[in-house]
């Protein structure tokens, strides 16, 4: 449990352990901010203390790695994905305070939401710059439940704005509502979040189910909200800048090329217009931005998302699903390790059709024993290597309904493979083919003790 909401704890984390770069030198919204974050790699954070004609500091990449991530939600990279797992199916509620640090300045319309915040221009052919990591908080016009997610904002001068959403999203889905009622929907948007409120927004839970008690429940309190000025929401109380709006299913606005995670220029058509009618920040707010594309922080934070709640549906059926990892190189949507306790006979190409059923965004999914680090390349391509045998365990299934994502998709439809890449019964048996080479268990278990408690302080 902590009391810090804020994405301060992140940034100060990412500071003392020397993965935080300071660039004080000048630096061009268009263009420089997402060459330097590309150019320094997952390991450094970085944060933009001169950006060219603007007031606030930008901050980039702040949970480009898993340990990053890991360590601002209390946990390791080992137990990450148990952590997230034991919350998906609690939650605790938000509360309400009278006053918050993201409501210090207010600026109500109307406005320039260019000239307030140092939104980045990622990419040479996109139209303009881009809020990428913006938490978009809306409520169902039916049910009144909240629904919490991340969609690309494009700014397009003054108080205007362009969502980019997919068909399939739930904000979408309330959105149609909302029309259907004759109204636009009230959204506002959450800019620089704890990493528990960022990590929620991105998990694939039902429609309905509030990702903020998510949030909460990773935090070990309620996470605190304050009540919007100018719309009927409430918002994060601790975030660093809130975007209050409306978002309109009768404004189209045409989007042009932009990037998706593949690292490729897609076209989607037109986007959603969106009004801005307030803007909240704190005196001293920080603006953080995800650069999208192919890029680490991008991929890990959707990555770890999916591959949790994909874990939880999984084990709902096959009990003996310990853990699913999506791949770096699989840009943390495409390509899955699923980890298995001693699966029967059968079970691992279940597992598999079950995963790609879940996630239509998966083609490439392979299943490996619990013996196994499924986030480990090196040790999954050894299972492929050693317990994999093609014209058993090897299958493709052709056509099948992809995702608009999809790099390859032919007329919306792709074909996937799936490897079980496990142990067959006996293989590892005394004196068989399959042994493992090792030396005895309990000089193992003696010497890793007297091992580990010689190991050397981590800054030594």
């Amino acid at each position: 449990m902590t009391d810090d909401q804020s994405m301060r704890g992140a940034l100060g984390q990412a500071r003392r352990s020397g993965a935080l770069r300071v660039i004080e030198r000048p630096v061009d919204r268009r263009f420089e901010i997402a060459a330097a974050t590309s150019h320094a790699g997952a390991a450094t954070a970085l944060l933009f203390t001169s950006v060219i004609g603007a007031q606030m500091p930008v901050v980039t990449n702040l949970l480009g790695t898993r340990e990053r991530l890991a360590a601002a939600l209390g946990q390791t990279p080992a137990t990450l994905q148990a952590r997230l797992l034991a919350v998906l199916d609690g939650g605790i509620a938000p509360e309400l305070v009278a006053a918050a640090p993201v409501q210090q300045v207010v600026h109500l319309a109307p406005l320039d939401v260019g000239a307030i915040l140092p939104v980045p221009t990622w990419f040479e052919h996109e139209r303009g710059p881009y809020i990428t990591a913006g938490v978009i908080i809306a409520r169902d016009p039916d049910t009144g439940r909240r629904n919490v997610s991340i969609a690309r904002l494009l700014l397009l001068g003054g108080d205007r704005l362009m969502a980019g959403i997919a068909p399939t999203h739930h904000l979408s889905e309330l959105l149609r509502r909302s029309a259907a009622h004759g109204r636009p929907l009230e959204i506002a948007v959450a800019i620089g979040n704890h990493p528990a409120t960022l990590l929620a927004s991105q998990m694939y839970v039902e429609l309905g189910r509030d990702e903020l008690d998510i949030a909460g429940a990773l935090l070990g309190a309620p996470l605190r909200l304050v009540p919007a000025r100018t719309v009927d929401l409430a918002v994060p109380a601790e975030a660093e800048i809130v975007i209050e709006a409306t978002l309109h299913a009768d404004q189209p606005v045409e989007e042009g090329r932009v990037s998706e995670f593949p690292g490729f220029y897609v076209t989607y058509g037109a986007g959603h217009g969106v009004t801005v009618r307030a803007i909240t920040h704190r005196r001293d707010a920080i603006y953080q931005a995800i650069m999208p594309g192919y890029e680490p922080e991008h991929c890990l934070l959707g990555g770890t998302a999916i591959a949790a709640t994909t874990c939880r549906a999984l084990r709902r059926v096959i009990p003996a699903v310990r853990a699913v990892h999506l791949t770096d190189g699989g840009m943390g949507r495409l390509h899955a390790v699923i980890s298995m306790h001693q699966p029967r006979r059968g079970e691992g190409k279940r597992a598999i059709m079950l995963a790609m059923g879940h996630v239509n965004l998966l083609k490439w999914v392979t299943v490996v024993d619990d013996d196994i680090d499924p986030t480990n390349p090196q040790h999954v391509e050894w299972a492929v290597a050693a317990r994999m045998r093609a014209d058993r365990d090897l299958f493709v299934v052709p056509g099948v309904r992809a995702d608009r994502c999809e790099p390859q998709h032919d007329e919306l439809t792709v074909a996937k493979v799936g490897i079980v890449a496990t142990s067959q019964p006996g293989d590892g048996a005394a004196g068989g083919r399959f042994e493992r080479a090792l030396p005895p268990a309990a000089v193992r278990a003696r010497v890793a003790d007297w091992m580990d408690a010689a190991a050397p302080a981590p800054d030594a």
